[in-house]
């Protein structure tokens, strides 16, 4: 089966130029984000749509994506895979998170503006809110109570639930530990 999508890699980002592509892979799975567009409610925009390198290495593994470089190279998966590590701090940890949850069917975007790594929707962005603020963990990672409590505290404020997905690398196992916050 061959690779049903195209994209270019652009350095940190991969665009997907054709509007029907584009428009396509968004209606999979709500996968990128249409350029321009900060919440978009379907699939019925006219720009390209730019993927995360981890959404990208995910496709390419699942044989959806096929990217190429800006002399119409193609990366390997190898490839991408090097510049994610180079992209993300303990990449093979949070690229097990992302897969696990994407393969449950969730939503997974970037959680940059909550302080996290992902954002996790059910339904999907622009059609819900996320209700999961996800920070990856190595197990045996120093992690303080501090830490722990800002990020309650955010995801309380943000209305959401925060959860530490702790990752053990030995055991290739994930283990997902949700704080609910109540008041007295």
């Amino acid at each position: 089966m061959s690779p049903q999508f195209t994209g270019q890699l652009i350095e940190n980002r991969i665009f997907i130029h054709d509007i029907n592509e584009s428009r396509e892979l968004f209606g999979q799975g709500y996968y990128g984000k249409p350029l321009g567009i900060s919440k978009p409610k379907n699939a019925e925009f006219d720009v390209p749509l730019v993927l995360d390198l981890i959404e990208g290495y995910y496709l390419t593994l699942r044989k959806k994506l096929t990217i190429l470089k800006n002399n119409d190279d193609y990366v390997t998966p190898e490839e991408i895979l090097k510049v994610c590590k180079r992209q993300y701090i303990n990449f093979e940890a949070k690229f097990r998170v992302f897969e696990n949850l994407r393969d449950k069917g969730y939503i997974v975007t970037p959680g940059i503006k909550f302080g996290c790594d992902f954002a996790v929707y059910i339904h999907g962005p622009g059609i819900d809110h996320a209700p999961y603020l996800v920070k990856v963990i190595i197990q045996r990672e120093n992690l303080t109570s501090i830490d722990i409590v800002l990020a309650g505290r955010l995801a309380t404020t943000v209305k959401k639930q925060f959860i530490l997905a702790v990752v053990d690398q030995k055991e290739k196992s994930i283990k997902f530990v949700g704080f609910d916050w109540w008041r007295a």
